[in-house]
């Protein structure tokens, strides 16, 4: 798989990522290196990453623990800390080795020590490989609120290699190919079939070529639109519902966390609704995406108090201009319209699709 370029960096694939770490890490002669990682990574992932790693610089690992909860600046200070107490200056560099939360805090922490540092990203999730470790949006969470707080600014790499993905549970290699499945909605039709026709194969040849397919397509929106005017808020479809659903589950007593694709599946689903109703989508092809993520087997369902709830964490989405919430939506499958205003009433009305 040939690297692709990025805004101001590449991002490399299989064996031939490690050869390009080794000779930025040869080229940058860091006077330390730190890996950041979670106790997930640092089982399962660290010892496979290590032996690939070539450099007679100092190596120290940060853990910290895993969980989009652990996704807040507290954290963050705890990272900053042991930089400092570990003696990281300016000529530092940062591998961050884990998910999205990893790499998006990873990134954060490199962006604003010593005024930043140069960072790596190894995604270890198919989430991060084709979405949080691309495109240079790096941040955290306020409270239950979904990165409010952060930074674009491009890693120095960015590596991709199937290996770290043997690891994983079916949940969360599902998880990961909600992204994917995004991408095809936004802006690529037969990418989208394709993926239908994936399935959950996830160890084959044919993955590693649809992940590859998914990095180029966020990379191609991103390339157009780094800052987010336009072109890369498309990226955000099924996030305004998805986010909120959620924020209001790790927040709530009464329902389970939701993994990050698990909610922005249900986003999805909900905003292609609103994309029926509202931009134009077919009823073919809403069809079609209904008996996707019927076939996820999710369940989720909100009551009317719920629902309010979940409005409420919409009204902090940063795509919000002067207090109207704006939605990405389809006008058909690969293609969106941006800055949509929906009434709320059509909101609700659309979550009875998941209590039905």
């Amino acid at each position: 798989m040939d690297s692709i370029h990025g805004a101001d960096y590449q991002i490399h694939f299989q064996d031939k990522a490690f050869d390009a770490m080794n000779q930025l890490v040869k080229k940058l002669q860091p006077s330390v290196i730190f890996i950041l990682v979670d106790e997930n990574t640092m089982q399962h992932c660290y010892p496979v990453f290590i032996p690939f790693l070539q450099t007679e610089a100092r190596i120290e690992v940060i853990e910290i623990d895993a969980g989009e909860e652990h996704k807040n600046i507290d954290t963050c200070t705890g990272v900053w800390n042991a930089l400092i107490e570990l003696g990281c200056d300016r000529n530092s560099l940062i591998i961050n080795l884990g998910g999205g939360v990893i790499t998006d805090l990873g990134g954060f922490v490199a962006s604003t020590i010593k005024r930043g540092i140069e960072f790596i990203h190894v995604p270890t999730t198919v989430l991060g490989m084709v979405d949080a470790a691309i495109g240079g949006k790096n941040g955290v969470d306020l409270g239950h609120l979904k990165n409010q707080v952060g930074v674009i600014n491009t890693p120095a790499m960015t590596l991709v290699h199937s290996i770290f993905l043997k690891s994983l549970p079916k949940r969360q290699l599902i998880n990961g190919s909600i992204e994917m499945f995004k991408h095809g909605l936004i802006a690529d039709r037969v990418y989208w079939e394709n993926m239908l026709s994936q399935g959950a194969t996830f160890d084959s040849e044919t993955f590693e070529h649809l992940i590859y397919q998914s990095v180029l397509i966020k990379n191609d929106v991103v390339q157009s639109d780094l800052n987010e005017n336009g072109a890369r808020k498309s990226l955000n479809f099924g996030h305004t519902i998805g986010h909120a659903i959620e924020s209001f589950c790790l927040a709530s007593d009464r329902h389970p966390a939701l993994l990050h694709g698990e909610a922005i599946a249900a986003g999805l689903y909900l905003e292609s609704f609103l994309s029926l109703k509202q931009a134009g989508l077919s009823k073919e092809e809403f069809d079609s995406i209904a008996t996707w993520y019927k076939g996820l087997g999710l369940l989720l369902a909100f009551d009317q108090h719920d629902i309010l709830e979940i409005l409420g964490y919409m009204t902090h989405d940063k795509k919000n201009i002067n207090g109207q919430i704006r939605f990405v939506l389809i006008a058909q499958i690969g293609s969106y319209v941006i800055d949509q205003i929906i009434p709320e009433t059509e909101v609700i009305s659309a979550f009875d699709l998941l209590n039905n």
